[in-house]
């Protein structure tokens, strides 16, 4: 695929979303030339926020409220929002048209003059990937890039739209999900080096089954160039069983650079530098010290520039102490094995808030993690129920306690009522938000305006 490749093309756009995944493609094909039609199953006024930021988009054409198979027929390529099943009739009807298919992932890989990392992972792969830009931000000069770019799954961060601001000296690094990761298996695409945090259930009400999501990300190892002339790499979490068990595989392939990285990689002087708590933290540092390494940045840039880094929004987020007990945001925590990392970072007593929408994932882990460690749990949701059977199913003794809320305002109430000081309030759903909420980050801002709004 040529820069110009689009011109003059008829383009639609399957998926604007929410967070907007699809502006910065629909952006990017009117920059390119091409007629750009918006098709989304939300309808404007659910749209809204993202539609005034298309505002200066001029020609688009929106089909809104649901599409129409016509669209998919009368086009010459579809650009799919990550969110969208592979199996969607409309890709169906598009397929048997003849009509191409893509992703702005896969015109990104494809586009891309600048170097890439790729990161990925069950738990950890945004605070890994913010990590990561950090130190090659600071050890830029060092490793002789003219600039970093971050972008993938983390944030509302364009891409395909910047691509004509990126040379050959920049590099790149990308959150990379399985939804992605699924899509760069169809132009079989892998960035130039790549990392997985760990892999444990998630997204099976979409994959299916937990061996098609770990397929799903082993795509990010599979094409990767093994001739790149450049530092390349693929980088495994050696504490994670079936991410260790990929690397002994992988290190056989000739001209592929393998490396493991663990927790206690981090030297003692870098771990009291850093600032977020949790093995699990410093596995994450780990990882992006792994990558440093690989392109020349030594650990003293690390040690001198990690006190910068605060963390992330919604991903074991300090926000407030009052009375004696800090309370967290950890919204981000989407899976029970998220939540359990959350729990296993604070060595204080701790109440949990944990419930939402249910992914159809396990909580028999969740349950003991919360009967052994934590002194209440207070409940939400449409997992509430399923949650509280799992402690039960693993209670040794009267605690925890476990509190029923029918919001999140009530939530943090009854947490207040309960918590002593040293206490941990932590706020880690362990599911999706989509029952109570518009997204996580949503579900996040709710928690912390409660929270802050009791302590006034």
């Amino acid at each position: 695929m040529k820069a110009d490749f689009f011109r003059g093309k008829r383009v639609l756009i399957m998926g604007l979303g929410r967070f907007g995944g699809g502006l910065d493609s629909a952006r990017f094909a009117v920059q390119a030339g091409a007629a750009v039609t918006v098709t989304d199953m939300a309808d404007a006024e659910d749209l809204s926020p993202v539609l005034k930021q298309m505002a200066d988009l001029q020609g688009v054409t929106y089909h809104l409220g649901g599409h129409h198979s016509e669209d998919f027929c009368n086009c010459d390529a579809v650009i799919i929002n990550p969110a969208v099943p592979p199996g969607s009739e409309y890709l169906q009807t598009a397929r048997q048209a003849g009509v191409l298919l893509t992703s702005q992932i896969e015109i990104f890989l494809e586009l891309c003059p600048a170097r890439t990392v790729g990161i990925t992972g069950a738990n950890g792969k945004s605070t890994t990937t913010a990590l990561t830009a950090h130190l090659l931000e600071a050890g830029r000069h060092e490793a002789g890039f003219r600039k970093v770019w971050l972008g993938g799954n983390i944030g509302d961060r364009p891409l395909l739209s910047e691509l004509s601001c990126m040379t050959g000296d920049d590099i790149v690094v990308l959150e990379l999900s399985s939804f992605q990761l699924e899509q760069l298996a169809r132009s079989r695409q892998s960035p130039d080096i790549a990392v997985i945090t760990n892999i444990t259930p998630n997204h099976l009400d979409r994959h299916g089954t937990f061996e098609a999501y770990c397929d799903a990300k082993e795509n990010i190892f599979r094409y990767q160039r093994l001739d790149a002339g450049e530092p390349s790499g693929s980088f495994f979490n050696a504490e994670d069983p079936i991410t260790a068990a990929w690397f002994d595989r992988y290190r056989k392939q000739a001209g592929r650079a393998c490396a493991k990285f663990h927790h206690a990689d981090v030297g003692p002087a870098i771990a009291a530098a850093f600032g977020l708590p949790g093995n699990a933290n410093l596995s994450n540092l780990a990882a992006a010290m792994a990558v440093a390494r690989q392109l020349g940045i030594d650990d003293h840039v690390v040690e001198h520039s990690i006190g910068a880094f605060k963390g992330l929004e919604h991903r074991l987020e300090f926000v407030t102490r009052t009375r004696g007990v800090a309370w967290y945001n950890d919204s981000i925590a989407t899976t029970p094995p998220s939540a359990i990392v959350a729990l296993e970072a604070f060595d204080a007593p701790k109440i949990i808030i944990a419930g939402g929408y249910d992914k159809k994932l396990p909580f028999d882990d969740f349950g003991r993690k919360i009967a052994a460690d934590a002194v209440a749990a207070i409940l939400i949701g449409a997992t509430a129920q399923k949650i509280s059977a799992a402690i039960e199913a693993a209670r040794t003794e009267e605690r925890p306690r476990v509190l029923f809320a029918v919001d999140m305002q009530d939530a943090v109430l009854k947490a207040a009522e309960i918590a002593q000081p040293g206490c941990v309030v932590l706020m880690s759903p362990a599911c999706a938000s989509y029952d109570m909420f518009t997204n996580y980050r949503h579900r996040g801002d709710v928690f912390a305006a409660c929270v802050r709004a009791m302590s006034t």
